[in-house]
């Protein structure tokens, strides 16, 4: 079917209105892990969002790569879409930080009167923190590697560079374990701790979602389902990776920092 205009009109699709009802699953599985120790219905929750994940974007792969339906047109409107979504992600992240700076700013006598609270030991900025920024760091000039090997149509170094960044969000995470395994406070202390374990811990699953993000990028590259003037779910997943990186940059010198 041809269409008289240059933009791309959807089809119908099965898989948001499932993406939506497992979101939902996954919080629901979430509190049964939380109060009854019940994992299974979380990890099945899991398995069908990874699947959903994989249906659907084999078909925004097939759309793009295969019948040709993302136009220039529609991929300006990829770009607003992707631009305002990231927008959306700063405004969570400025709410999270702004409670934060408020309870340290004003610590009230709940807590104190001091910052951090008392009996709480900060993380020391140059161990690990410091590390996992360095890592970050590396992996967002990796991350600009690959995509300007992209554009020369360099496909080795391509392939190379998002493997980099990869393993480098990937240790980025596995050191987040530890940091949370050791820590010397839990997320009940006090508007310190909730406010810490909320604000890293959404990063960290946004560094996750942008790991997979990447992932998947690789993958379209290494099948040939990206070309030097089509790539725009790689551009998108780059830019994802920057803001991830800048968030990451403001939480070191606010949360670890800015604490001592």
């Amino acid at each position: 079917m041809t269409n008289n205009h240059p933009f791309h009109m959807t089809e119908k699709s099965p898989w948001p209105l499932i993406s939506s009802i497992n979101i939902m699953s996954i919080v629901i599985s979430m509190m049964f892990m939380m109060n009854m120790n019940k994992k299974i219905p979380l990890l099945i929750s899991l398995m069908v969002l990874m699947m959903t994940m994989y249906q659907w974007w084999r078909d925004i792969t097939r759309e793009n790569s295969f019948e040709g339906k993302h136009t220039s047109k529609s991929i300006i409107s990829m770009r607003w879409g992707m631009m305002l979504f990231i927008t959306s992600e700063v405004m969570l992240f400025v709410s999270l930080f702004w409670a934060f700076l408020y309870s340290s700013l004003s610590p009230n006598i709940e807590i104190g009167m001091t910052w951090p609270p008392k009996m709480i030991k900060s993380f020391d900025p140059l161990q690990i923190p410091l590390l996992n920024t360095l890592i970050l760091v590396s992996s967002s000039i990796t991350a600009t590697w690959a995509h300007n090997k992209m554009m020369e149509n360099n496909k080795t170094q391509t392939s190379i560079s998002l493997t980099i960044t990869i393993i480098l969000a990937i240790i980025f995470t596995l050191n987040q374990m530890i940091e949370y395994k050791n820590s010397p406070f839990n997320m009940s202390d006090s508007i310190y701790g909730s406010t810490f374990f909320m604000t890293t811990g959404f990063h960290g699953l946004h560094v996750m979602i942008g790991t997979t993000f990447i992932l998947f990028m690789l993958i379209k590259h290494l099948k040939n389902h990206m070309s030097m003037k089509n790539h725009f779910g790689m551009e998108a997943a780059i830019w994802y990776w920057h803001f991830v990186d800048v968030v990451w940059l403001f939480l070191y010198m606010s949360m670890y920092w800015w604490n001592q």
